[in-house]
């Protein structure tokens, strides 16, 4: 499995979910840190249109196909 890892910190919504959207072309899981508190309900209802699952591990957001 390739993962991505991409730092979102400081950046508001929509823009954590649009990178994981570009990540997640070209691989089968991000690994995700954005400090917006929206972060959390924007990636997962991402995930929940294209079937991906999402998990916390720490600070940070996996998303995998």
């Amino acid at each position: 499995m390739t993962e991505t890892f991409v730092d979102a910190r400081g950046m508001r919504c929509p823009w954590p979910a649009l990178r994981v959207a570009r990540a997640m072309r070209d691989g089968d899981a991000v690994r995700i840190l954005a400090d917006d508190p929206a972060a959390p309900r924007e990636i997962g209802a991402l995930a929940a249109q294209h079937g991906w699952r999402v998990a916390e591990e720490g600070e940070a957001l996996i998303v995998t196909r």
